[in-house]
């Protein structure tokens, strides 16, 4: 645990300053811990968590946002639960986020367009998928017809992934704060309901 106290240690304004900081650069920065979080979603019969990829973080609109397969079991959870629970963890930093917030699916519009655009062919594979994602088979498989079974796809053949491909807009209702120190944690929880509410928390 740090010894060093930080600037955000018990400064609301730079602790808010520092989560966006963190959502930020795990969009671009492959290496960052912050970049796939735990996203959790369903309701009290049938909780289901798995880690995503974080591909957009906009602090002025107050959201986070991912891409999924539109065919697999979470969209159906969400559709039926709009809200979910998002855990993030940063051994480096130190610091915790547990996000709550209330999901979007976005099929097939501009939102998608621009998303799927910036999206590199390699990583529209997983979207070539002939069936559902969670689909039993016989034997180990990638899911993927032989022809893109490799790395010699172009990317006007990766554009078949596009009817397959949606984007999770996540509206940020709270962010829970917490990090670790040896002097002492410090956890707070900051609520958005229209305006902001600071409120700090016991470790």
């Amino acid at each position: 645990m740090s010894r060093q106290v930080v600037n955000y240690y018990e400064n609301p304004k730079e602790i808010e300053r520092k989560i966006w900081d963190l959502l930020t650069k795990a969009v671009s920065d492959r290496s960052s811990e912050f970049r796939t979080p735990v996203f959790i979603c369903g309701n009290d019969k049938d909780l289901d968590g798995r880690v995503v990829v974080l591909r957009k973080a906009d602090q002025q609109n107050n959201f986070i946002q991912y891409h999924s397969d539109i065919r697999s079991s979470k969209i159906d959870k969400i559709k039926k639960n709009p809200n979910c629970s998002i855990l993030f963890y940063g051994k480096e930093e130190k610091i915790q986020l547990r996000i709550k917030a209330k999901c979007e699916v976005n099929f097939d519009n501009a939102i998608t367009k621009e998303s799927w655009e910036k999206t590199g062919h390699v990583s529209r594979k997983c979207y070539l998928v002939t069936y559902r994602p969670g689909t039993e088979s016989d034997k180990p498989t990638s899911g993927l017809d032989g022809k893109y079974d490799n790395f010699d796809f172009t990317k006007e053949e990766s554009e078949l992934g596009y009817k397959n491909f949606c984007v999770i807009k996540c509206k940020i209702k709270s962010i829970e704060w917490l990090y670790l120190a040896a002097k002492g944690h410090r956890r707070a929880l900051i609520e958005i309901n229209g305006s902001k509410k600071f409120t700090w928390l016991i470790p």
